[in-house]
């Protein structure tokens, strides 16, 4: 998997949001907020070229003290939630 090119994260007022960048992704029906944990995971797997569930797993068990299993079910739930509104693809 990999991020969408044109979307990016911006804080604003203490909020993490990402937003459509360019002229071509000016849908402001994907403004998304995001919690401190999904924030974390999308700035790391924005800076890679492609992505695994299995590496926010380990990113994830990395930063926080979590079991593997409520990682990799919180990853995957991130994950469905991003392709659904369409941050990433395959």
């Amino acid at each position: 998997m990999k991020v969408k090119n044109g979307f990016e994260m911006q804080n604003v007022c203490g909020e993490h949001i990402i937003v459509p960048a360019g002229i071509e992704n000016v849908d402001y029906s994907k403004i998304i907020s995001m919690n401190p944990t999904a924030a974390y995971l999308w700035e790391k797997v924005a800076a890679m070229e492609e992505f695994t569930i299995d590496e926010m797993v380990q990113l994830l068990l990395d930063e926080y003290e979590v079991t593997e299993d409520v990682a990799r079910e919180d990853c995957k739930l991130i994950v469905e939630r991003w392709a659904e509104i369409g941050l990433i693809e395959d």
